[in-house]
């Protein structure tokens, strides 16, 4: 890439998307671009076919997807493979019809299966059966992968696809119904330390900011204390209590997202299809996509209580083991990555604590 360039973020403000453009601006490139939902509903495809066709992007991250934590992928479960599908589709298909030089588009690390050998190598695709409770979603982000192989397979595209571990960092989703397990154990402890101390003003300014299901900060005391019960967190006996699903013992990775953001960019300057086949036989080629991740993983109880720590929560946290726990372990194998040239930087307590601060400036 050029620093003049002309860069399409797919996403931009979004968790990873407003990443890549920190880190895109940070190296000096100045020609980016990206459009909000509003603006381009990428899952019409007239309107995406239009908007290539008039800006004629050289560079494209797809970043943009519909995504959750576990409460959201089981309720939702048409929504997380057509939207998704209906977005790969029509922003690959766009990008080779207008020759784009070069396509990132940008996968889960639910796409393995539950039961995959750990770490997991990229190899592991499709060897066994995919997590019931996000099934749909890491249907659709196979079928991205598929897509992007097949496109460079077919016509000689230099389209990457890279698959992150868990990910967290600034303007991440703080939505308790739709946020993944690290932003809404942040918001939930923040939540109960304020109740814990009875600071119902700073409940109702949070609230104000982000409502929960139609509930902010104007709603009455009772109806205010029944929404955080309904999300897990209760006064009991002037002691704080934070239920979360699960039994804690599943373990995770986590990166964060500016160093996803700089691997991304990373692949982006240094490396093409071609680098990734090597000398495989043309014939069998797939699994070409990129793991991105700490290689580090902890348990989502050791998670709890570290964010417990940086919040100051003081209430107690307990288990609801009646609530599923997901995949037991997903820890990525970044062999491939490391072969590449790229390691991660930002360690998970020095992470943590920096997307508090910024959650605490945006209140």
């Amino acid at each position: 890439m050029q620093k003049d360039s002309k860069i399409y973020v797919a996403g931009h403000n979004g968790l990873v998307g407003s990443a890549i453009v920190r880190n895109l601006k940070q190296k000096g490139y100045t020609n980016i671009i990206g459009r909000s939902h509003k603006e381009l509903d990428l899952t019409d495809q007239r309107a995406v076919d239009e908007f290539f066709a008039s800006e004629k992007p050289e560079y494209v991250f797809l970043a943009a997807a519909k995504v959750g934590g576990i409460m959201a992928n089981s309720l939702y479960r048409s929504d997380f493979i057509m939207i998704n599908m209906q977005i790969q589709c029509n922003v690959i298909s766009a990008a080779h019809k207008y020759n784009v030089k070069k396509f990132m588009f940008l996968g889960s690390s639910c796409i393995y299966p539950k039961m995959a050998p750990q770490p997991m190598v990229e190899e592991c695709l499709l060897t066994d059966e995919l997590e019931y409770t996000n099934e749909p979603y890491a249907l659709a982000k196979i079928a991205g992968i598929r897509m992007c192989e097949s496109m460079n397979l077919q016509f000689g595209t230099n389209y990457i696809a890279v698959m992150p571990t868990n990910l967290y960092g600034p303007n991440d989703n703080y939505d308790l119904e739709k946020s993944h397990v690290l932003p809404a154990m942040i918001r939930k402890m923040h939540l109960g330390k304020a109740l814990e101390e009875g600071r119902m003003d700073d409940i109702r300014r949070d609230l104000s900011a982000r409502p929960v299901e139609g509930v902010d900060g104007s709603a009455s005391e009772a109806d205010i204390l029944a929404i955080l019960a309904k999300y897990g967190l209760t006064k009991q006996n002037d002691k704080v209590v934070l239920n979360l699903w699960g039994t804690g013992t599943p373990l995770r990775e986590f990166l964060h997202s500016d160093d996803m953001a700089d691997a991304c960019v990373f692949l982006m300057e240094k490396v093409d299809f071609k680098d990734i086949v090597g000398e495989r036989d043309m014939k069998e080629v797939r699994n070409t996509h990129i793991n991105i991740g700490s290689g580090t993983e902890l348990t989502i109880s050791d998670i709890a209580h570290k964010v417990k720590r940086i919040v100051g929560f003081a209430g107690d946290i307990h288990w609801d083991a009646s609530k599923p726990d997901g995949t037991p372990r997903k820890l990525m194998n970044v062999s491939r990555l490391a072969r590449l040239g790229w390691t991660y930087k930002i360690h998970l307590d020095e992470g943590i604590k920096g997307v508090y601060d910024n959650y605490l400036a945006n209140l």
